[in-house]
């Protein structure tokens, strides 16, 4: 009994061992756990001073350009004569930089042309540039066209010069003389292509400025030049004889149609 006793005894601590060997192989680790880190202080947020709010700046001052409304007598926005172009307008005077130079300009506009001129003001005694005749000059031109044409005893091609520098003069009363000796009544010989240019010219100059003068429009002013151009002694029907006694105390002739017709003495 006691040999069974002890070897009940002894299976019994072997099976405790085969056990706790069972247990060991069986036995699950445990997770590795990282340490946590340790809590840093929370920074304290920096807190900016107020600070007033400044004025606003004062914006910086911008130099004015000089804004030129006169100078030599002409004025912005007046009708001046320029003697190679007639009437045009004075829309501004300006200044400006040209060849390291500095320079006053007018600008004038010629509406009819469709052209803008740009002259210096200390030159417009030497181009001719003058304000608009008086009535009292603007009727003196109108006069003159009532008055017998005279032609020189010349060829054409020198009339022509002298014509065409009588428009250019700017002088209103030499522009009327210009279209008064070659105007052509209906019952006159017709003009030639050259004289009918230089006449449409005149003509034009002349109109331009008595329409403004008058403040009338340019047709208005035609149709007055024409009925005073009517009135001429020249333009009415007249004898051979009449024409011949004419001619000789006046020493006028009929212009030809053609440039350099025969040469002629000029009339004293």
């Amino acid at each position: 009994m006691p040999h069974k006793t002890a070897k009940t005894a002894a299976k019994a601590t072997g099976s405790k061992a085969t056990a706790s060997k069972h247990a060991a192989k069986t036995h699950v680790k445990p997770a590795a756990v990282k340490p946590a880190a340790p809590k840093t202080a929370a920074k304290p947020v920096a807190h900016k001073p107020i600070v007033a709010a400044k004025p606003p700046a004062a914006a910086p001052r911008v130099e004015e350009k000089k804004v030129l409304t006169q100078r030599q007598g002409f004025k912005t926005n007046e009708f001046v004569v320029y003697p190679a172009h007639g009437v045009g307008q004075i829309l501004a005077i300006e200044e400006q930089e040209i060849a390291g130079a500095r320079l006053e300009l007018f600008v004038i506009n010629f509406m009819k042309d469709k052209m803008t001129l740009r002259v210096p003001t200390a030159k417009v005694a030497n181009v001719g540039m003058r304000k608009l005749s008086e009535p009292a000059l603007v009727k003196k031109a109108l006069e003159t066209l009532k008055g017998r044409a005279r032609v020189k005893r010349t060829m054409w091609s020198r009339r022509a010069q002298e014509y065409e520098a009588k428009i250019n003069s700017g002088d209103i009363v030499a522009i009327a003389e210009v279209v008064r000796d070659l105007y052509r009544s209906e019952s006159q010989p017709e003009q030639s292509y050259s004289e009918r240019q230089l006449y449409e010219a005149a003509l034009d100059r002349l109109s331009r400025e008595i329409a403004v003068v008058q403040h009338s429009t340019e047709t208005e002013a035609v149709k007055e030049i024409e009925s005073q151009l009517a009135k001429s002694p020249r333009r009415g029907a007249k004898t051979e004889t009449e024409a011949g006694a004419e001619g000789e105390a006046e020493g006028d002739v009929e212009e030809g149609d053609g440039d350099d017709a025969a040469v002629e003495d000029e009339a004293a």
